[in-house]
């Protein structure tokens, strides 16, 4: 912002607006002003690429169902984890198998059901970092998705269908969230490593609700070439 001061003390202020790719200094926010997935290639998924990860105590038809296309997944805060050797938090996810990266631009996008009730509880993450198990989380507590537990990306997300897109440019180390096709988060990752995606619900350390459910559909992954 530059103001510039006349005769008679008349001030004139003026507003500089860049374009989201100077600002963020990645073309992952080049498209912020069209629709995230422009530029890129849709991944077709097989079955195959569909992992679901449990309480390892519980068959997957008592944490997951999947039904006229759409894929509802709960979970409750004292349930064990998905290993019977881990010591991580309950969940019931989503793991896209078979499209593990290192490098490239990704993107998975999904249409997401949360109902009232559910909180601290991670809904979309890329798995994987520097020394750190996921790059970044979007979680709900209260109706809002937050990344992580930290900054709110949205408001009042209960009780209704929203689409939620996910882009990392695992090359120049960003991460970008947009909610209904608008940008809401642009970060830097969590350095180099394994990456791939989720979804569904994973319990954070503190502050969940005993009952943890989403629903998703339409499921999809795209890559930038």
């Amino acid at each position: 912002m530059k103001r510039f001061s006349f005769s008679h003390g008349t001030v004139l202020t003026i507003i500089l607006v860049l374009p989201a790719a100077i600002l963020f200094g990645s073309d992952i926010a080049a498209a912020s002003a069209g629709d995230p997935t422009d530029g890129f290639t849709e991944v077709p998924l097989k079955p195959s690429n569909i992992a679901l990860q449990k309480p390892y105590d519980v068959p997957l038809d008592q944490r997951y169902s999947f039904i006229d296309g759409v894929h509802r997944m709960w979970v409750y805060s004292d349930d064990k984890p998905f290993s019977r050797h881990s010591d991580t938090q309950p969940r019931t996810e989503i793991r896209i198998a078979g499209l593990d990266y290192h490098s490239g631009v990704w993107q998975m996008e999904g249409h997401v059901y949360v109902p009232k009730g559910t909180s601290g509880a991670s809904l979309m993450q890329v798995h994987g970092g520097n020394g750190v198990s996921s790059t970044v989380m979007v979680r709900i507590y209260s109706g809002d998705l937050r990344y992580y537990s930290g900054d709110v990306i949205a408001r009042g997300m209960y009780d209704k269908w929203f689409r939620l897109n996910m882009i990392h440019d695992a090359d120049a180390g960003k991460v970008a969230v947009y909610v209904d096709g608008e940008l809401k988060l642009h970060h830097h990752d969590r350095g180099s490593g394994q990456f791939y995606f989720k979804c569904g619900v994973y319990a954070a350390a503190t502050d969940i609700s005993y009952y943890m459910e989403s629903r998703w559909r339409d499921i999809k992954i795209y890559k930038k070439y």
